[in-house]
Formats: C-alpha cells, structure tokens, sequence
C-alpha cells in the first residue's frame, strides 16, 4: 500500500520556516527571506503536480528559496570592506560583502556553496536537490570556494562562511 501523497497545505505549513531561515541566512532580513520563501512555494506550487511525488521536493524549494533571496540583495557598486567585530555596521557590512561575492559566482556554483556551507546539507542532500551527482557537487564546490576565496581573502585563506553571517 502506498503512503498518501502530502496536501500543498500540508507542505507549505511543513516546509515554510525552513525556507524563511534558509533564504534569512542570505538576506539577514525576515522580511525579505519569507518573501524570497513564499515565491518558492510559490512556484512549488505552479510544479505541485510533478513536484508531489518527488523525495527531493523540500530541497528543491529550499534552493529556489536561496536563489531567490540571492536575486532580491541590493546591488553595491563595488564590496564593501569588513573586518570581524560584533560592531552592528560591521555585521552589515559584512554580509554585503558575502552578497557581493555570491552574485559574482556562476549560478550553479553559487547554489552549491549556499546550500552546502549555509544550510548545512551534505553534498549527497545538495547533489539530490539540485538533481546532479555527488563528483559535480564537489567540482562546483571547490570551484565557488576558490571564487570567494579570491573575492574574500586576497591572502589565500579559506573564507568561513558562516561566521560572515
């Protein structure tokens, strides 16, 4: 016997506070995350017939969520320059410095690192999500690190993501 498929409702009710804390990680900001969530959902549910079935179907909003958010950062002309502090303006700073560095990512790179490094999936979960294998995880991974790195850390050294945020 197979399970019943989960009402819309049912999944929006379930998968909005994770993509409202996912999209948050990215923006800083409630507002703009539960508009950047809602549009997933939204078009979670324009895809709901073929989305209803899928396992991956809360990662894939989860994605669109980020992308989202992503989309909506307020553009600066050029990076805003940072140093760790719990200064409130440097916080700011900081995270439009991170948004920078995102944009100037390829778009499935910028995926990869999001979901990996700031919603802490495994790369089996990323892979699964955005319907890729795990060596493409990888590649895309090593490659959006390398581009922070060099965006973030003229010195070489590995950028922590989430201590930006």
């Amino acid at each position: 016997m197979t399970e019943p498929v989960e009402s819309f409702e049912a999944f929006f009710r379930r998968v909005l506070p994770r993509a409202v804390a996912a999209a948050q990680r990215v923006t800083g900001e409630r507002a703009s995350a539960e508009d950047a969530a809602v549009e997933a959902l939204t078009k979670a549910h324009l895809r709901w017939s073929h989305l209803s079935d899928e396992d991956w179907r809360d990662l894939w909003v989860l994605r669109v969520s980020i992308n989202e958010a992503i989309r909506h950062l307020p553009r600066a002309a050029r990076p805003l320059t940072a140093t760790q502090g719990v200064d409130p303006a440097e916080m700011v700073a900081t995270r439009d410095m991170l948004g920078w560095a995102l944009r100037a990512l390829p778009r499935r790179q910028r995926e990869v690192v999001v979901m990996r490094h700031l919603l802490g999936l495994s790369e089996v979960e990323v892979a699964m999500a955005l319907r890729i294998s795990h060596g493409t995880v990888k590649t895309h991974l090593r490659r959006g690190l390398a581009g922070l790195r060099i965006r973030l850390e003229p010195d070489g050294k590995e950028p922590d993501l989430a201590a930006l945020l």
